[in-house]
């Protein structure tokens, strides 16, 4: 359990087993960077929080959070660090899409098709895996509906295995999601990219309100910088960028 008044780092947006020692040492880089600055930072990233409650605890450092939760209320509630660059094809800087993947043996190759079909997505309250691909769907509505059933499977690595195993049809994947399950997801061979969401901001980084959030953006700036090549490799890191608040507050 964390202790009140500790300073509190989190980076768990993707956090996969098989990069934890990369994302190790991006803390490491981001750590001293910061304490260059002369602010506290932890000796190690905090694995003990869920479902984002560190997001609003007042001790809050760093963490990276969703545009979806960001823009529907936690905006007030922290401030805005900047966003991590995964120099993603056919996005701007720091931004990000969805890809939409289906079964290899599906003969379907539009989205009109799944009118009827199973969904399968991470969270409710997920930009990537929910909201982007729903918002392509209200020109297809049928009386309000689209979908014959929605899965839902708690992260984007459920949602591949869902589809590749018959649980669902389809499914929206984050892009950086996809380039990591391309390396590490054996599933993905079972799969197929049918579509893009438009491109919106991509997950930013938070620290609790009242904290010096330029401080730390120049200090996340040249940790990410400090970076070995191996590591920046093995995240798909490129860079940090300063994507305006009310970008995210726009998307609709």
């Amino acid at each position: 359990m964390t202790r009140v008044g500790q300073a509190i780092a989190t980076l768990p947006m993707y956090d996969w087993p098989e990069l934890r020692p990369s994302t190790d040492r991006l803390w490491k880089a981001l750590r001293e960077a910061i304490r260059t600055k002369g602010l506290n930072a932890p000796e190690q990233l905090d694995r003990t929080f869920s479902k984002g409650e560190e997001w609003v605890h007042p001790d809050l450092l760093l963490s990276q959070t969703c545009g979806m939760p960001y823009r529907l209320g936690l905006h007030e509630k922290v401030e805005l660090v900047g966003t991590p660059d995964y120099a993603l094809a056919d996005c701007p800087s720091g931004y990000y899409c969805s890809v939409l993947v289906v079964r290899t043996k599906d003969f379907r190759t539009s989205l009109e098709a799944f009118h009827g079909a199973t969904f399968a997505f991470n969270a409710h309250h997920s930009e990537s895996g929910y909201a982007a691909p729903l918002r392509m769907l209200p020109p297809l509505l049928n009386n309000g509906c689209f979908f014959a059933a929605e899965l839902k499977t708690g992260g984007h690595r459920g949602s591949i295995r869902a589809v590749a195993n018959g649980e669902a049809d389809l499914a929206a994947i984050d892009a950086v999601s996809w380039r990591l399950a391309e390396k590490f997801e054996l599933e993905v061979g079972k799969l197929r990219i049918v579509g893009k969401t438009e491109p919106t901001p991509g997950l930013p980084l938070i620290t609790a309100l009242g904290k010096d959030a330029e401080m730390l953006a120049e200090a996340v700036a040249e940790g990410i910088a400090a970076l070995d090549a191996l590591t920046r490799e093995a995240l798909g890191l490129a860079g940090f960028v300063r994507i305006p608040r009310q970008d995210y507050l726009a998307v609709s």
